[in-house]
């Protein structure tokens, strides 16, 4: 079958890799000058399938008010919204009740746990080496933050996740370059979830899913689908569609406005993150590998010979638009925990400061499915978890349209959960 994925993000390579493992043709279309521009490019890299969980969560509204006062809060809101942006509110509002928060909690940890078992997978069967560091670690600064991260252990419990309730000395072995002078009473150690480079899988998946044929063309943006035949495609600049057997649309935020034509509204908007990525100074005052400040949720990784840090979730603005407060959060929360680990330079190109947009859904789950028009596959509206559902999510697309049952539960990750 000749198949066109559009978009070449993290979801879009490992879709287009599958299909193709599967025996099709494949050829892929992105509008950016290389694979993983957008945001798969400096995301946290954390795999942590346990605390995979919907943003629409009880308490989740009264936050989003308190961080408006807030100069260190997580999540930003930009003023003002627009309409768009805040009939997504009211859907997300809608959804922030404790039956629903259950339902797409289990439907996300369900998938993330099978991506990371398809990731492990890929790694080993390709001998994909990039950057990557076993364990991850949840500081608690106070007793209260040991309170407010209860309900979250019984989310671990109940999925089953090996974790233990550690004391700060018993911290400080597994982390031994931990700022002594950071007040900490405590963590969560996750042996089994880590940290992996995004980017870097991505661009090594690329090439392999190139070395067993798959065509990717770059610079190369999709115009429109054809509402009479949804499996064909119009690139910008050319004057006749391009015919397909299928195509797999995992083209992040633009995704709603390629399928909104078609009559398929996908209530889907940005939530900004940002990350400051820098080179180690002294590795013996580095983290070892990942690690989440609970108070500020900012996670500091360690990716070969850099650091990176990653936090923020932001309502509004735009992606050229850099929320100064936002990027001093990250600053803040390294040299509280690593001080003098990275080259934070003012002079040069040092830092790397970056603002990406996740293609965010109202309840949580991403959409895995037949879209219902011939031909058109959906594989979108993954928010902030791109990475930890990747593997998995490509993986159960690919079965879906070799009309093979998924080693995983689909339920409720089809289109029908938002109609």
């Amino acid at each position: 079958m000749r198949v066109a994925v559009i978009g070449a993000g993290i979801i879009g390579i490992t879709t287009a890799y599958e299909l193709a493992a599967d025996g099709h043709e494949v050829t892929v279309f992105e509008r950016r000058g290389a694979a993983a521009e957008e945001s798969s490019f400096a995301n946290a890299g954390v795999v942590a399938p346990g605390y995979v969980t919907p943003w629409a969560a009880p308490g989740m509204p009264g936050k989003v008010f308190r961080s408006l006062f807030s100069r260190h809060a997580a999540v930003k809101v930009g003023l003002p919204l627009s309409r768009h942006e805040l009939a997504w509110m009211r859907k997300w509002f809608h959804a922030c009740n404790l039956e629903s928060y259950r339902l797409n909690r289990a439907r996300m940890q369900r998938l993330a746990f099978y991506s990371r078992e398809r990731l492990h997978q890929l790694s080993v069967e390709l001998e994909l080496d990039y950057d990557c560091s076993p364990g991850y670690l949840v500081l608690l600064r106070a007793e209260k933050d040991c309170r407010l991260i209860e309900p979250g252990l019984q989310v671990l419990r109940d999925a089953g996740v090996g974790f233990r309730q550690i004391n700060a000395d018993e911290a400080r072995l597994i982390e031994p370059a931990l700022n002594p002078d950071t007040a900490l009473v405590g963590a969560v150690h996750l042996p089994d979830d880590g940290v992996a480079n995004c980017r870097q899988f991505a661009l090594l998946l690329k090439n392999e899913a190139q070395r067993i044929g798959v065509i990717f063309q770059f610079n190369t943006a999709v115009a429109q689908l054809s509402p009479a035949q949804p499996a064909s495609i119009l690139i910008a600049g050319e004057g006749l569609p391009r015919a397909f057997d299928s195509v797999v649309l995992c083209a992040g935020l633009a995704s709603a406005a390629l399928l909104r034509p078609l009559g398929l509204k996908i209530p889907m908007i940005a939530v900004y993150g940002y990350s400051i990525s820098a080179p180690i100074r002294e590795p013996l005052n580095a983290p070892r590998s990942a690690l989440m400040d609970e108070r500020y949720k900012v996670a500091i990784s360690r990716l070969g010979n850099r650091v990176r840090v990653a936090g923020s979730a932001e309502l509004g603005g735009s992606l050229d638009n850099k929320r100064a407060s936002s990027i001093q959060t990250l600053y803040k929360v390294l040299q509280d925990w690593f001080p003098g680990a990275a080259q934070l330079s003012n002079q040069g190109a040092t830092v790397q400061e970056w603002k990406g947009a996740r293609p965010m859904l109202p309840d949580g789950p991403p959409i895995i499915c037949h879209s219902g028009l011939p031909g058109l596959w959906l594989n979108l509206g993954h928010g902030s978890s791109g990475w930890a559902m990747s593997c998995g999510s490509a993986r159960a697309l690919a079965d879906l349209m070799a009309g093979k049952a998924p080693d995983v539960d689909m339920e409720g990750l089809d289109i029908s959960r938002l109609t």
